[in-house]
């Protein structure tokens, strides 16, 4: 496959590429040679823009948080390729470092910059807003990461639309490091996640987003169907509820019907159509082996048609 141009990520002289590379499987459903595998497919694919957090996977037993950065800083520096990757991470839920307060934003991207085994982190993300911490706190303890070269650009993932303009708007008074991504929940079958006022403000304010659960827990691949049993983590978690719902349903008929006639997965369409929104710079999607990752990949080659883009919008309506 060739390479798909890159996508300026907001404002911000980030250039990455369609699909963004989901890291929460990595060290976790995903082992270190699977999720090299997994890297280096990607990698060899074009791909250049890996998404993680310091919070994966401390879910897992066994784990305690950053399983997914150490994983990622392994590779990087096994293939010596930081220059050529666009590593996007997240504060506020390890639970060693919860919270957005200054001094905890500015441990925590420490911590991550150990863990990864470079100097910088390219985009560094408020992982869940906390109210409680006055907007002025957070982007002036992400300013200072800036201005010290640990974070090249900033964003915010899980905000309100209020919160996001507040921080914006601080950025912009103050003179201050400014968010340039979003990293909502958007996918076919969870629109009102993202459109509307949240949208809005990133339409406005230029912001990239960077929609996560693009895939909706897998139910986007069409493996979910009634009657199916799925080998996976995720499928008691929540991708099979969606074919309760009409909604689902009309879905995954339209989803069918599109993939049928270009030839290629259902995946593909779902991210094609999510990639071609308005403001979305790169869905994200993570592949547990190397495998399933050339569904994922094909969004950066499939254009819909204005009548197919159209037929998902009023199937997901």
């Amino acid at each position: 496959m060739t390479a798909s141009p890159l996508r300026k990520l907001g404002s911000s002289d980030l250039e990455v590429f369609p699909l963004s590379l989901g890291g929460n499987v990595f060290g976790w459903t995903a082992d270190e040679s699977q999720s090299f595998a997994v890297l280096d497919a990607y990698a060899a694919a074009g791909g250049n823009f890996l998404d993680t957090a310091d919070s994966y996977s401390a879910w897992v037993d066994g784990n305690s948080g950053g399983e997914s950065e150490t994983v990622i800083g392994k590779w990087v520096a096994a293939r010596g390729n930081r220059d050529d990757v666009v590593i996007a991470t997240k504060v506020s839920q390890h639970p060693d470092f919860p919270g957005l307060t200054a001094t905890n934003i500015k441990a925590a991207a420490d911590a991550s910059l150990q863990r990864l085994g470079t100097d910088h982190i390219d985009l560094y993300y408020t992982h869940f807003d906390k109210t409680e911490v006055p907007v002025e706190e957070i982007i002036g303890a992400l300013d200072e990461l800036v201005k010290a070269g640990k974070v090249r650009a900033i964003g915010a993932s899980n905000i309100s639309a209020a919160r996001l303009a507040e921080s914006l708007a601080f950025s912009d008074r103050e003179g201050l490091a400014r968010y340039v991504a979003l990293q909502p929940q958007y996918n076919l079958v969870s629109r009102d996640t993202y459109e509307g006022e949240l949208q809005a403000v990133a339409a406005r304010e230029g912001l990239a987003a960077v929609p996560y659960y693009a895939l909706a827990s897998g139910f986007l691949t069409g493996k979910y169907r009634p009657g199916a049993t799925v080998d996976s983590p995720r499928a008691a978690a929540g991708a099979g509820k969606h074919l309760d719902t009409e909604r689902g349903q009309k879905v995954l008929a339209a989803l069918d019907d599109i993939a049928e006639a270009h030839t290629v997965p259902v995946a593909t369409v779902a991210l094609a159509w999510l990639a071609s929104r308005p403001t979305v710079a790169a869905p994200i999607a993570s592949a547990r082996t190397a495998a399933q990752l050339p569904a994922l990949l094909g969004l950066a080659e499939l254009v819909l048609t204005e009548e197919e883009a159209a037929r998902l919008a009023e199937a997901s309506a």
